[in-house]
């Protein structure tokens, strides 16, 4: 991917920041993932009393792309207010591998960003073939 379209991404990710719902860690995060076909979906974090029922952004940018008849993707940002750039967490990395480990990401905080693989973020997926 070229940095012009990285550029996009990482501000749409910031844009769905803003509408993070993170009364209780106030650590608001958005994703934007692109697909194969080129279509951009975005995600935030939406926190929820119940901690176990709070969706992280890069899932609920996922789920959008999914709702949407998407399965293949190339690439993910993610924008946080942290002070250094955030990797997915397991939940998020187990997640996007269900439709394949091929994925570039990048996640970015204020002027600094680091890029990972999935693959190298979760080499030994769970999958379909653990199910038979």
């Amino acid at each position: 991917m070229n940095e012009k379209t990285w550029d996009a991404l990482k501000r749409s990710a910031t844009d769905a920041r803003a509408n993070a719902y993170a009364p209780y860690s106030r650590f608001s995060v958005g994703a934007a993932i692109q697909t194969e076909s080129g279509r951009v979906f975005i995600g935030c974090n939406v926190e929820n009393a119940s901690y176990g029922a709070t969706i992280c952004a890069e899932r609920a940018a996922l789920a959008a792309a999914v709702a949407a008849g998407e399965r293949r993707f190339v690439a993910l940002a993610i924008a946080s207010e942290a002070s250094a750039p955030i990797p997915p967490c397991g939940i998020c990395r187990q997640c996007l591998a269900e439709l394949g480990t091929n994925l570039s990401i990048r996640s970015y905080a204020g002027d600094a960003e680091v890029e990972y693989q999935l693959s190298a973020l979760l080499p030994d997926p769970f999958g379909r073939e653990q199910l038979d």
